[in-house]
């Protein structure tokens, strides 16, 4: 039997880094009360904060801020590398004063430029998608990128994995990326398969340093497929026959993905770039796209991570609704804002601006569907519009601003997207293009349900009392 001196020595010991990660939770947690939550539980209760606040705790991933610094020195080399052509055509493109409201801010929130000669087109649903990609890459003659957060072993991903195989034996340089946490089903084989035909295939993980070991926030949520430089595939869909529809109880499923042409590939292929290199420590090779005219699109790339020095996908959404005038409509799988998004969604409401926002009937994770319902109870005592979509599992993350201005992504309105996931969103100014838009959004309203008080009111109240401890968890949900 262990003696007391042995046993407060122990309890002094945890005590003792307990406060010590209290003073690192301080210093870097970057919202207030997610700061305080951490700080009081490590030293109040050490013993069983500390294991969790090394799983999800830290809000920076300064790993990735240093590989950044040398991947910029890297790809600024490729800027200079260009030729004079090259540079011509591309400052060309830069559309330096936007009309849209909604775009002023990003070029310098996100350090990229506002780009005109684009085309976007709208890809609705897995089958759609997935065939608009596969051709793509199957007419590939220099280079492939294909980064995903998911990908499953099954239908889907095998057909994917033949694609790649064939294309690098043809000696197309391909680039295959995946999360580490979300691939954490992957068999090893099927990478392994990759590798052997050619195929440089790496997974995006957080294990660079002791600590982040143990990490698992910071999940690279960005799906991106990138074809010869001149065509990019971005938006919800991760690799799987779930996606396609195909397994309940979740199906039918819904979501959206675009094909963009023109000046904004460049982008999409640098913010490529970042992560390839965090899990590389390469410089993928990239193409221009070609210089002919594509379309009449301004577009502006916005990639958003925990390694931004602000809280840039949080403050995207801000900027993109405090800029609607009449209308500002999302779709989303989950709804758990942060106090700011929150704030300037009641604020449309109160402008007179008709607020919709589209999420799931169905849960695919019960703690976060328990607290959207909480959080939609609240909006809608607000005045915003709740809808909840009914034939099956909604996971589009689509913005519409008035008439003209859409975007286009990855990003889910909640906190995990707001400041632990890499996500990338495309946000588009073209009035027939948010006309499409509109009209998709309309027919996914007509199949919802406009949610009530009632749906909070009239739940039981043990399941209330849920709704309400699972709020609690919404910094990291």
């Amino acid at each position: 039997m262990l003696s007391a001196s042995v046993v407060a020595t122990v309890v002094l010991i945890f005590h003792v880094i307990g406060v010590l990660a209290a003073l690192h939770a301080v210093m870097t947690v970057r919202t207030a009360p997610g700061a305080i939550a951490w700080a009081g539980s490590l030293v109040m209760m050490p013993y069983f904060a500390l294991v969790p606040y090394l799983i999800f705790g830290r809000s920076r991933f300064a790993g990735y801020v240093n590989a950044r610094r040398f991947n910029d020195d890297r790809l600024r080399e490729i800027r200079h590398g260009m030729t004079p052509a090259d540079r011509e055509a591309r400052s060309a493109c830069v559309v330096h004063a936007p009309e849209q409201v909604c775009m002023r801010a990003l070029p310098r929130l996100t350090g990229m430029p506002c780009l005109a000669n684009n085309d976007v087109r709208l890809l609705v649903n897995g089958t759609a998608t997935f065939d608009a990609i596969f051709k793509a890459v199957a007419a590939a003659t220099q280079v492939v990128i294909v980064q995903f957060f998911i990908v499953h072993d099954d239908v889907l991903g095998r057909r994917l994995q033949a694609l790649l195989c064939e294309r690098a034996q043809a000696g197309v340089k391909v680039y295959f990326l995946y999360d580490s946490i979300g691939c954490h089903a992957l068999p090893r084989g099927y990478v392994k398969t990759l590798l052997a035909a050619g195929v440089e295939a790496r997974a995006f993980s957080t294990h660079r340093g002791f600590v982040n070991r143990f990490q698992l926030n910071f999940r690279n949520h960005r799906k991106l497929v990138v074809v010869d430089g001149a065509q990019a595939f971005v938006g919800g869909h991760n690799v799987g026959v779930e996606y396609l529809g195909q397994r309940p109880p979740l199906a039918p499923w819904r979501d959206t993905h675009i094909s963009v042409r023109g000046s904004a590939v460049l982008d999409l292929q640098m913010a490529f770039a970042e992560d390839w290199y965090w899990a590389a420590r390469e410089v993928p090779y990239l193409l221009m796209p070609p210089p002919e005219e594509v379309g009449r699109m301004t577009c502006q790339v916005v990639p958003t991570g925990p390694a931004d020095a602000q809280e840039t996908c949080s403050l995207f959404f801000v900027e993109a609704i405090q800029a609607a005038k009449h209308r500002v409509w999302i779709t989303s799988p989950y709804f758990v804002p942060d106090e700011a998004v929150f704030a300037v969604l009641r604020l449309a409401v109160l402008r007179g601006v008709d607020v919709r926002i589209l999420i799931p009937a169905r849960p695919d994770h019960l703690v976060v569907f328990a607290a959207s319902t909480l959080y939609a109870h609240q909006a809608v005592t607000a005045g915003i519009k709740l809808y909840r979509y009914q034939p099956g599992f909604l996971h589009q993350k689509v913005i519409l601003i008035d008439d003209d201005a859409a975007a286009i992504g990855t990003a889910n309105l909640d906190n995990r997207s707001f400041r632990l996931n890499f996500e990338l969103m495309v946000m588009t100014a073209d009035r027939a293009f948010a006309g499409q838009v509109a009209e998709m959004l309309e027919a996914d309203f007509a199949l919802a349900r406009r949610i009530g008080v009632e749906e909070f009111l009239r739940a039981p109240a043990p399941l209330r009392v849920a709704m309400h401890v699972a709020k609690l968890f919404a910094p990291i949900l």
